[in-house]
């Protein structure tokens, strides 16, 4: 399963590649819960904060599709699911493109494979995960990802840098929020994870 990299490569910065590139272009903000417009000719780049990305089932229930986080593009042009939404998960920066600029520019468009190869590389890390018939590996290898995507060290462990609720955890991993809550209670019980004083987890390995 899932393997935590004791030496993980840098990750080149795709925003300042294009702050260089479109200098004097805004960036656009959106705080934590905004629903991110779509349109078919346009891709966003993170520029700061973790946009999550999701589809809907015909019964109303939310999957989890990945998570965009610093650098990563995502967009209509960019997926076949329908339908494809696109939420602030943190207060968020993101740099719209045309998808025209994208194809126009081979530089740009080298730099948006380069982190395009980091959503599949999650992508394949989620359908490992979903394969898990247990619920509770389901979620600790989901943790470990998430370690790796949106952990920051902290003197304990890593600390997610986005507060998760606990239907956020159970979107994702296919079960329901108060399996989420009980599993949450038994890992911290086993000194696997806990909350600090802002509600965000802190995996203690």
């Amino acid at each position: 399963m899932l393997q935590l990299s004791t030496s993980k490569t840098p990750q080149r910065d795709l925003r300042q590649f294009l702050e260089g590139v479109y200098q004097g272009r805004h960036l656009q903000a959106f705080r934590a819960g905004q629903t991110i417009p779509m349109n078919p000719l346009d891709i966003w780049v993170v520029c700061r904060g973790v946009v999550q990305l999701s589809t809907l089932y015909p019964n109303g229930d939310e999957a989890l599709l990945g998570l965009a986080c610093s650098s990563m593009p995502f967009g209509l042009p960019l997926s076949l699911i329908y339908p494809y939404q696109a939420i602030a998960m943190s207060d968020v920066d993101l740099m719209c493109l045309t998808l025209i600029e994208v194809q126009q520019s081979p530089d740009l468009t080298n730099e948006i494979f380069l982190h395009l190869s980091r959503r599949l590389r999650q992508a394949e890390a989620m359908l490992a995960m979903a394969g898990c018939r247990r619920v509770e590996d389901r979620l600790r290898q989901l943790l470990l990802l998430l370690q790796m995507e949106i952990g920051s060290p902290c003197a304990e462990g890593t600390r997610l840098s986005v507060r998760l609720t606990h239907q956020h955890l159970a979107s994702a991993i296919g079960t329901t929020r108060v399996t989420v809550t009980r599993l949450l209670g038994k890992l911290k019980d086993e000194n696997w994870l806990k909350l600090d004083s802002s509600r965000h987890i802190v995996l203690l390995q």
